[in-house]
């Protein structure tokens, strides 16, 4: 799915098409790194608020989507951080291109001539955000189906946030490249939370 949502813009939109949505070069390398860094801030921000409203009961989202992880309750340090790089690296590549081509890409410059930039990220952020109950809203535990509509409003709005800042961080840098770069850094730190703090 992420690599059919990264080719949609070079399938379907020129090359002024693309370069309209930010599939361009960025020159401000300090706001990439910042970027990144905002990124992780935010993955780890949601964990503690997780954290605190629900320990680590499956109404933490984090703890609920790292079960879907199977990391194995007895595991060596070395083979849990080859695990963990494995997650990490591939969480930090995949979604994070293919999800940011198409919300803050291909849906973002749907609705930016219409309704302008600040409107459509709200677009594009609540597609996002409704898009993200995939990971947790609606969950499967011991064999029942749940719906944990408190803690599944709170991810829904996180989700929210975190994309208008992934929207902040594309129109900061002048590319789409901080978008991404701030997607892959908070993978980067959920899935290091889901390894080692839940």
């Amino acid at each position: 799915m992420m690599i059919i949502s990264a080719l949609v813009p070079f399938i379907f939109l020129s090359k002024a098409g693309r370069a309209q949505i930010g599939l361009i070069k960025s020159n401000a390398y300090g706001m990439l790194i910042a970027a990144f860094i905002i990124g992780i801030a935010l993955s780890l921000f949601l964990h503690v608020i997780g954290k605190l409203l629900y320990e680590d009961s499956f109404q933490n989202w984090y703890a609920y989507i790292g079960k879907s992880y199977n990391i194995p309750e007895v595991i060596s340090a070395s083979d849990k951080i080859t695990l963990f790089l494995v997650m990490a690296i591939t969480g930090m590549i995949f979604s994070p291109i293919g999800e940011e081509l198409f919300f803050r890409g291909v849906v973002h410059g749907s609705f930016a001539k219409s309704i302008g930039d600040q409107k459509a990220s709200i677009v594009d952020s609540l597609a996002f955000a409704f898009t993200h109950i995939a990971h947790f809203g609606l969950v499967f535990i011991n064999g029942n189906w749940n719906f944990y509509f408190v803690p599944t409003l709170l991810w829904v709005i996180g989700m929210f946030l975190v994309s208008i800042a992934f929207f902040q961080m594309k129109k900061s840098s002048g590319s789409i490249l901080g978008a991404v770069l701030c997607h892959a850094g908070f993978n980067l730190g959920m899935i290091y939370c889901i390894f080692y703090l839940v």
